[in-house]
């Protein structure tokens, strides 16, 4: 009577097995395949704390991996990281202490492979809730909230956030990152220490110019090898700002640095610098000016922010300005003195291009290249007075230049006189090379 009645149950109910006997016996349960599937993994049933010491024995990089075997995976190391013993003992803050390259090469290693736990263990979650996870995390950490004071290269600290952020945000679209760049702001507050350091006077704030400088060029600009990245960061920086300020924020970005590590303010006014002091200066001013899918930018407005940059804090040497524009390249140098001509202005193109020829002497240029921009400024002249005029006052020039380096020698001490007496065997040097190039030009046609 007992098997017929547990046979006729199964009939009834086909679908669920047979789970205890009328008299109390216990019958394993039977599941199908899909329930099978369905159930909580190995490592789901794990106590937490036992799952805590299996991460603590994986590196960086493998829990990073591990994070992506699936959401409810990556919640349990979302919640392992959160905590502040991992913190503790991961996030390394010791950026003042690495003395040799081994060193400051492993912690760059560390915080890509945190760069990588942190993009992969917050796949799931919208940009902004990701950043909001990641500020928990690093807002304890001075040197990344820009709290400690600024020094010329032993703080590790902003280029190890550089080397996080570039490996967080690889393959993000520029919505994203510009929520990024939001992100920090509010992070570091620096638009109001860039305030500070454009309304007041140059060198007046140094550590500030000196940490603002730090951060941008190690955390957004330095980390990025395309061009096309570095011109979105340089423009996120430059593009709130009027144009005065942009060309004061160009120059504590990229401007010569003295030996304590403060910016060269006075140094472009009272000394000549060597390409090396301008170098990165005219590279930035080259990215703006060449990238063109910088949108923000036309050959105008560079123009414009280098007006403003020369002047700063007072009007430069011209030698220095001349060496700059060398830089910069053959389009630049020919715009800037492309529009001075159309404005009429003679003497600053005359005064201008012999400092060019002698640039190009000093520094080893080919002199047929100033040659070559003597020619097309020239052409900028329609009627024969003009190009006339232009000539006259380029030879003219020549001779007062000549002139004021002589009497510069003569005024000078004993190392001034030496530096002016090289400048005058430069400038008459060039002077020669120069007319033979355009010489040798006439002779061939």
């Amino acid at each position: 009577m007992q098997k017929a009645h547990e046979e006729q149950a199964q009939k009834t109910n086909p679908d669920a097995a047979v789970s205890e006997f009328q008299t109390g016996e216990k019958v394993r349960t039977m599941k199908t395949r899909s329930q099978c599937r369905s159930g909580v993994s190995f490592f789901e049933r794990l106590p937490s704390e036992v799952f805590d010491m299996i991460l603590r024995r994986l590196t960086v990089l493998e829990v990073s991996v591990f994070s992506m075997v699936s959401k409810a995976m990556s919640c349990q190391i979302v919640d392992h990281v959160s905590t502040m013993a991992w913190a503790k003992r991961m996030i390394p803050q010791n950026f003042h202490h690495s003395r040799f390259p081994d060193d400051k090469q492993s912690t760059y290693r560390h915080y890509k492979a945190l760069g990588l736990l942190f993009k992969r263990c917050t796949l799931l979650l919208p940009t902004k809730d990701r950043l909001k996870f990641i500020h928990t995390k690093f807002s304890k950490i001075p040197c990344f909230m820009m709290q400690c004071k600024p020094t010329a290269a032993s703080c590790l600290g902003f280029s190890s956030y550089g080397v996080f952020l570039q490996t967080l945000i690889a393959g993000w679209n520029e919505l994203e990152c510009h929520r990024v760049f939001i992100f920090l702001c509010d992070f570091t507050d620096l638009p109001r220490k860039m305030e500070i350091v454009v309304n007041g006077r140059p060198g007046a704030s140094r550590y500030l110019e000196l940490q603002i400088r730090q951060f941008c060029r190690q955390v957004l600009l330095d980390p990025w090898s395309s061009r096309k990245e570095c011109g979105f960061w340089l423009t996120q920086i430059l593009k709130p700002w009027p144009m005065v300020s942009q060309a004061r924020l160009l120059f504590i970005l990229y401007g010569p640095l003295l030996p304590d590590g403060s910016l060269g303010w006075q140094q472009l006014t009272s000394t000549v610098l060597s390409s090396s002091a301008l170098s990165d200066l005219a590279k930035a001013v080259l990215l703006l000016h060449t990238d063109l899918e910088l949108k923000d930018w036309n050959t105008s407005t560079i123009l414009a922010i280098l007006e403003e940059i020369r002047v700063l804090p007072q009007v430069w040497r011209v030698e220095n300005v001349a060496r700059l524009l060398v830089l910069c390249g053959t389009t630049l140098c020919y715009s800037v003195l492309a529009n001075k001509a159309h404005n009429g202005r003679l003497f600053e193109i005359s005064k201008l291009l012999v400092y060019l020829i002698l640039v190009c002497e000093k520094d080893g240029y080919c002199m047929s290249w100033v040659v070559t921009l003597v020619q097309q400024v020239c052409k900028v002249f329609t009627a024969a007075a003009d190009k006339w005029s232009f000539i006259q006052s380029l030879e003219n020039m020549f001779s007062e230049v000549t002139m004021e380096i002589y009497e510069a020698s003569l005024a000078g001490n004993p190392q001034e006189d030496l530096e002016s007496f090289q400048t005058l065997c430069s400038i008459l040097g060039s002077s020669a090379h120069f007319h033979t190039e355009i010489l040798h030009m006439f002779l061939k046609e």
